[in-house]
């Protein structure tokens, strides 16, 4: 049987925009010939379980789960949807399936360390025999407009025995800033999620993706809650230099100031007294970073920031600055003009690489006690508002039924101290553990700063030797 009929191609002519009937489905039935001919083989499925974190307590459970992913290197490296792993949700026993009914064959394969500028994930086959896998190669395309159409290949559900499919879509809206970005014109069919979109040439120009909400770790890149061609040139760079397990312990190449800001409104500008031409008003300096170091206050006002003016007047429009800082110059002084109390000023800053985030940070599980902590970083002092003097690890996890669990530890309070062992690091909570393996104590005290306060708790380990 052909595969095109296995496939089972789906239409689907949805739009948010005006499209006249006359040019309502313009695409020839060759193209959807050749993307099966060509690409479809490098569709395939993902298998696995996903470890979901509750954000309250910190207790884990797991639940089964597929996506469709996309072959892009014939040594196994593939694209797959970007909210597979998020802070909360890990997977885990990753299985990734190749080819068609009686020739189907399934491979082991590790997840990669996500980027940072896309919500996209990267697995890698543990290819052992060497195979060499169909995989697309993405073309990039210039001149997308409104209203033009698209075609996305992903899997349907398991009732159609996770069959290939392909659905039209169109351009629904172009956005420039802060970078180039498309929407599609309609709600995307869940397996088509990390799958690749096709232009009316048949050729690939990018995958569906979901760009995160500030509440899921989007900082920058949060127009979240719609699908979006994430077009080639915002990947292409991965696919050549693959990110790897090892750069998770890399320091990230982003520029840091240090400030949170908020745009210099009409309002703000006319009761300090200042031109009505925007700005960022610094709200929080950072303690230990470039801008505290630089003498940075509360209330200052940033208008230009090296050789680029600074306009923010809206919410909007501080991300625009905030990408700015991040792709500025490191080690090298930047004259920065801004106003204090009416006047203006002028100084010379020089900014680092960002701090490990929380997200990048060192952890270790602990399966004595049930606990994942995590070395406490600046972006989770600021969270939970604790100064420098403050020190400990931070616990990620707690195992559901375990020794934490039934002691009441709960996610995000800071071990400073367990047993007789003080805690500053996380290699001392390493130690500790260490430890008290050795020792088995009946019962063990936990001291730990849970938000403003500090308190005691008790975990009592049922030693089995």
């Amino acid at each position: 049987m052909p595969r095109i009929m296995r496939n089972i191609i789906t239409l689907a002519a949805l739009t948010l925009v005006a499209i006249p009937a006359a040019i309502a489905d313009t695409i020839p039935k060759a193209v959807y010939q050749k993307i099966d001919k060509e690409y479809m083989d490098a569709i395939v499925r993902v298998s696995y379980s996903i470890e979901i974190t509750n954000q309250n307590t910190g207790e884990t459970s797991r639940r089964a789960s597929y996506t469709s992913g996309t072959l892009v290197s014939e040594d196994g490296l593939l694209i797959a949807y970007g909210h597979m792993a998020l802070e909360n949700r890990m997977p885990v026993n990753i299985k990734v399936i190749v080819g068609y009914d009686d020739e189907e064959e399934e491979y082991d394969a590790t997840l990669l360390k996500k980027p940072d500028d896309i919500n996209i994930n990267f697995l890698q086959i543990e290819n052992d025999d060497n195979r060499k896998f169909p995989y697309i190669r993405f073309k990039n395309i210039d001149g997308l407009e409104l209203g033009d159409q698209l075609l996305t290949v992903g899997l349907l559900n398991q009732n159609f025995d996770y069959a290939k499919a392909i659905q039209t879509r169109r351009i629904g809206a172009v956005l420039q800033e802060p970078r180039l970005t498309y929407a599609l014109d309609s709600t995307v069919t869940f397996g088509f999620i990390g799958g690749p979109v096709f232009g009316t040439s048949g050729d690939p120009i990018g995958v569906v993706g979901f760009d995160l909400s500030s509440n899921e770790g989007g900082d920058i890149y949060t127009r979240s809650g719609y699908p979006l061609l994430y077009h080639t040139g915002l990947f292409e760079k991965y696919i050549k230099n693959p990110p790897s397990e090892e750069d998770v312990e890399a320091q990230e190449d982003d520029a840091y100031l240090g400030v949170f800001t908020q745009p210099l409104t009409k309002d703000f500008a006319e009761y300090w007294g200042l031109p009505d031409e925007g700005g960022v008003i610094v709200s929080t300096v950072i303690s230990g970073s470039p801008a505290h170091a630089a003498g940075f206050n509360s209330g200052d006002v940033i208008t230009k920031f090296g050789d680029n003016p600074v306009t923010a007047k809206q919410d909007q429009d501080v991300v625009a600055f905030t990408k700015m800082v991040r792709e500025s110059e490191l080690e090298t002084p930047l004259p920065i003009l801004f106003y204090r109390d009416g006047k203006q000023q002028e100084l010379k800053l020089t900014l680092t690489t960002r701090p490990t985030a929380g997200k990048d940070a060192n952890e270790f599980e602990d399966d004595v006690f049930g606990i994942t902590a995590r070395e406490l970083t600046t972006d989770a002092r600021i969270a939970l508002n604790l100064s420098d003097e403050v020190q400990g690890v931070i616990i990620r996890a707690v195992k559901s039924g375990s020794p934490a669990s039934l002691g009441r530890l709960r996610r995000n309070y800071v071990i400073q101290a367990i047993g007789d062992y003080r805690i500053a690091n996380l290699e001392d909570f390493q130690n500790a553990i260490t430890e008290l393996k050795e020792s088995k104590p009946a019962e063990i005290p936990v001291f730990c700063r849970v938000g403003a306060n500090t308190a005691f708790f008790r975990m009592q380990p049922r030693w089995t030797n």
